[in-house]
Order: structure tokens, then sequence, then C-alpha cells
């Protein structure tokens, strides 16, 4: 049997993952086992909050709402209600660009739906 040297494909392994590690502070760029622990929980932080960044912007599309609705008059909660009872299907996120970028047009769209 030929011999297998490892030291190629275990140095390119250790360099792509300090390469992964590249801006992090301290020990955690330059020492391996510090930057594979790094490089882990960071993965876990990242895909967690892509999940999380989906339950903020609703917030936030929520709140412009109810900001723009009680400008007018009415209750964001009212107004949900009323949408989902004519089978209206307009989602938050273009309910609330509308409200920012083109307040008249929202505030048509409000009248007619009452």
């Amino acid at each position: 049997m030929t011999r297998v040297k490892r030291g190629v494909s275990a140095s390119k392994r250790r360099k792509n993952l300090l390469a992964d590690a590249k801006g992090y502070r301290w020990k955690r760029n330059t020492h391996y086992a510090a930057a594979k622990q790094a490089v882990i929980k960071a993965g876990s932080y990242a895909f967690r909050d892509r999940r999380v960044k989906k339950r903020t912007m609703r917030a936030l599309w929520i709140t412009r709402l109810n900001i723009a609705l009680r400008e007018l008059g009415e209750k964001y909660s009212a107004f949900i209600k009323t949408l989902s009872d004519k089978k209206i299907e307009v989602d938050r996120k273009v309910l609330s660009q509308m409200a920012m970028e083109n307040p008249e047009v929202f505030k048509k769209f409000v009248e007619s739906v009452k």
C-alpha cells in the first residue's frame, strides 16, 4: 500500500477555518481551537437570527401600520379584522410600505375598506 501524506488537506482545512474567523478579536482569529469554537457559535447565532429578523420586521410593519391608521382614526386590530371579514388579502408589509410611501393612496384604501 502506498503512503498517504495528510499535511496538505489538514492545513487547508485549518486555513479555511481561520479565514472564516477573520475579523474576530484576540486569539479567536489566530488559534485554531478557539477559532473553531467561535465559528461554530457564530454560525448558530446566524441561523437563529435569520428567523428572528423575520419576526422583528413583521413587528415593525405592524407598528408603522398602527401609527398610520391612528392618524386616520382607525385601530390596527379593527382594520385587520375588517380586511379578513371582507376577504381582502393584502399583507402587512405591503400595507406599511403604502402607508409610508403613498399616504394619499393608503388613505383611499382605508376609506374603501370601511
